[in-house]
């Protein structure tokens, strides 16, 4: 099975590599068959959520913070 991979833009959406089914809260699923890259959201602004459409470039949108690290076993 392909993995999945979520990765965080600084500054910008979540980045979305793999097979994913994307479902919004009214169980609605939404076509993304043969995209290998889907950019989501993070800023809250796009107009087409919960894709990206590039708005936080220029709505000032930040997040350049890092989730901390596991702790050593």
């Amino acid at each position: 099975m392909p993995d999945v991979t979520i990765k965080t833009r600084e500054n910008g959406p979540f980045l979305v590599t793999g097979p994913v089914t994307l479902i919004d809260h009214l169980g609605n699923q939404y076509d993304i068959s043969g995209k290998e890259n889907v950019a989501l959201c993070r800023c809250g602004a796009s107009s087409r959520r919960p894709f990206c459409d590039g708005t936080h470039k220029s709505n000032g949108f930040a997040a350049c913070e890092l989730a901390p690290q596991p702790p050593a076993p």
